[in-house]
This record gives structure tokens, sequence and C-alpha cells, in this order.
């Protein structure tokens, strides 16, 4: 016997784009997105056809500041390329 009725999986989330194409994001979707008022979200379209929506972390340059973390002393962009070889180095052949 075929089941005629649609059920909603626990994962699965409707919401109803409006005239003007917008669409409304469900309070369980901002919250498993962590996505605030004013934050952003994309849609990436995958090769199967799925549309996946994520939480832009760092819509612009601005908003990377800080990320990284700080340096304890100045470094000078000499001493900075030595560092990231030395890092690299390390990282391809080994100590």
């Amino acid at each position: 016997m075929q089941n005629l009725t649609t059920r909603q999986s626990s994962r699965e989330t409707v919401s109803t784009i409006s005239s003007k194409g917008q669409v409304t994001l469900p309070v369980k979707v901002r919250i498993h997105l962590g996505v605030k008022p004013n934050g952003q979200v994309a849609f990436v379209i995958e090769p199967s056809g799925d549309v996946k929506v994520t939480h832009v972390k760092y819509p612009d340059i601005q908003s990377l500041r800080g990320v990284a973390g700080t340096l304890k002393q100045h470094l000078s962009f000499k001493e900075m390329r030595a560092i990231a070889r030395e890092d690299r180095l390390t990282n391809k052949y080994g100590k």
C-alpha cells in the first residue's frame, strides 16, 4: 500500500516564497546556522542539483579582522616571509 500523504521529516522545514521571491528563514534554520539579524546566507547549487544554504561567516574583508589573532611583536614583511617559508618546508619535508 502506498502512502499518499507527504510527510515532513524532522530535518525538513518548509517556508513559503513571497510574490517578490523572498523567503523567511524559519527560526530552527536561523538557530542551526547561527544567523543573526542582518546576517547573510549563501545558496550553493551542488552538481547534483541540490541547493545548500550556508551561513556566510566573513562577508567582506573587514569582517576578517582579528580572526587570525595578533602578533606579540611587530614583524617586518621579510621576517614574516622567512617564517612562512620555514613553515611550508617543515610541512612538506618534516623536521
